[in-house]
């Protein structure tokens, strides 16, 4: 029975150590998983971080090169539509002024006033239609000339200088174009050159 009781003793010292070691192994393997879920958890968080930064650079970039529509800044198909807007309105302005004439040439008639001496004019500001009172200072010779882009009073002058050898002033064009503005010449604008040698 000593044998046995003996056996029994060495065998319950031999299970404690065992017992021991796997309750140690079994606490660095918890400490060991809770890292594990530790650096898990902190790279699902680095993983949302990126995503954001990464939409954030997306929508950078986006905005980059998507144009920013300044108010004060217009294309070539704006300017081109202004100009062709000014020209119906500059159109409508000469189509009412020869109507207000005939009317103010009627209202003389009927109060017994001579008529006003009313001529077309060659070429007004922008086009060849309507009348125009007579002034004295206009020569009555010359020619239109179509305003291209680019074009400037001075320009043309020295155009007509270099390329037909005519000596018009810009002076001369101004008086021949009543109402001629210099700084708001736009392409398709018809002026009237003057004949320089006609007094």
């Amino acid at each position: 029975m000593k044998k046995i009781l003996f056996t029994v003793a060495v065998a319950a010292f031999a299970v404690t150590p065992v017992f021991a070691q796997d309750s140690a192994t079994q606490q660095q393997l918890d400490q060991l998983r809770g890292k594990i879920q530790d650096l898990a958890d902190a790279q699902d968080a680095q993983s949302k971080k990126i995503d954001e930064l990464e939409k954030e650079i997306s929508d950078l970039g986006n905005k980059v090169n998507t144009p920013a529509a300044a108010p004060d800044t217009a294309s070539a198909a704006d300017l081109k539509k202004l100009a062709e807007q000014l020209q119906e309105v500059d159109q409508k302005r000469q189509d009412d002024r020869a109507l207000i004439l005939k009317q103010l040439d009627k209202i003389a008639k009927a109060a017994g006033a001579p008529p006003l001496k009313i001529k077309p004019s060659p070429v007004t500001s922008g086009d060849n239609t309507g009348g125009d009172i007579s002034t004295p200072d206009v020569p009555k010779t010359g020619y239109a000339y179509v305003v291209k882009d680019g074009d400037t009073l001075s320009g043309i002058v020295k155009k007509l200088r270099d390329e037909k050898q005519e000596k018009v002033t810009v002076a001369q064009i101004l008086a021949a174009n009543p109402g001629l503005d210099p700084t708001k010449l736009y392409s398709g604008k018809k002026i009237f050159i003057p004949d320089a040698s006609a007094k």
